[in-house]
């Protein structure tokens, strides 16, 4: 008999030990506790936020991606325009694309959902902050009766490849394809080798968690509202990629031509000059790299 509802998967056949529930009573640890992480002076950044001007603007058009650039030391905002509508956003420094978004080490060290005053860190080697979070309209959203909360680094993006593993069908407006296309205009790379750039996102305003039964990944209609944002302050250079999901508010799929998909807005605001007195970009990891060798 198959378990959980997942194929492949069967009912275990082992033999429950006698200290079973002392060895489920073991308490967790924490992995990776943060309390030596260098903490986001989110006062300056406030203050640098107030009189900021706006210097640049694009929309990620409904099943399709944005590309925009973002210099370090100013702000860039998404937010829902129109109707409910996550998107997948994905970061590079502007000048060196071997630096990009690190979501698993994002969640090791913040948790499997962001908001305000948590990082997105960036991949091995560099392993420093590329953005903080400032503003969360849904931070009063918290975790539903589901288990369900707001902006995952769980998922890694819809994907025409396990579409086409599931469905036997090509469908290019998954994340995927739409952060590629974006990518690819954005640096003037071929699309195929601008797909091997794509990586695992930060995903905007979409709502999910993990079944208590089966552990399987859920989704839920996100609770984003026209006039929602998530706002952000670039602590490098940045490139980023925006693709407005084809799921829409992912409450149904999140690989549709049927859903009803909303356009989204990114902003970019820049702080007078002097706001930002006293801050420094943060420094590449200042691990040796020798790996004991």
């Amino acid at each position: 008999m198959q378990s959980r509802g997942q194929v492949g998967r069967m009912t275990t056949s082992h033999t429950t030990p006698a200290d079973a529930e002392a060895r489920r009573a073991v308490a967790p640890v924490i992995c990776y506790p943060v309390s030596t992480l260098p903490a986001p002076d989110l006062d300056l950044y406030a203050r640098a936020r107030d009189g900021a001007v706006k210097v640049g603007e694009w929309i990620a058009a409904p099943r399709e991606a944005a590309h925009f650039r973002v210099a370090a030391g100013q702000f860039f905002r998404i937010t829902s325009i129109e109707g409910p509508q996550v998107g997948d956003l994905n970061l590079w420094n502007a000048a060196d694309p071997s630096e990009r978004f690190y979501s698993g080490k994002t969640r090791a060290l913040h948790g499997s959902h962001l908001s305000t005053g948590d990082r997105m860190w960036s991949s091995f080697p560099h392993l420093r902050p590329m953005a903080t979070i400032t503003a969360d309209t849904l931070d009063w959203y918290g975790v539903d009766e589901f288990g369900g909360r707001v902006h995952d680094v769980i998922g890694t993006r819809c994907d025409p490849h396990t579409h086409h593993l599931l469905s036997g069908e090509d469908y290019h407006h998954c994340c995927h394809s739409n952060l590629t296309r974006a990518y690819a205009d954005a640096t003037g790379l071929p699309v195929r080798d601008a797909a091997r750039e794509v990586h695992d996102v930060l995903n905007v305003f979409m709502c999910t968690g993990f079944t208590r039964d089966t552990g399987q990944y859920f989704m839920k209609a996100s609770p984003v509202r026209p006039g929602d944002y998530l706002e952000f302050f670039a602590e490098i250079d940045l490139l980023g990629v925006l693709s407005a999901c084809p799921g829409g508010d992912c409450g149904s799929e999140h690989s549709s031509d049927t859903a009803p998909c909303h356009p989204l807005l990114i902003e970019a605001f820049a702080p007078a000059a002097g706001a930002l007195d006293g801050w420094v970009s943060p420094p590449r990891n200042g691990y040796s790299g020798t790996h004991g060798r």
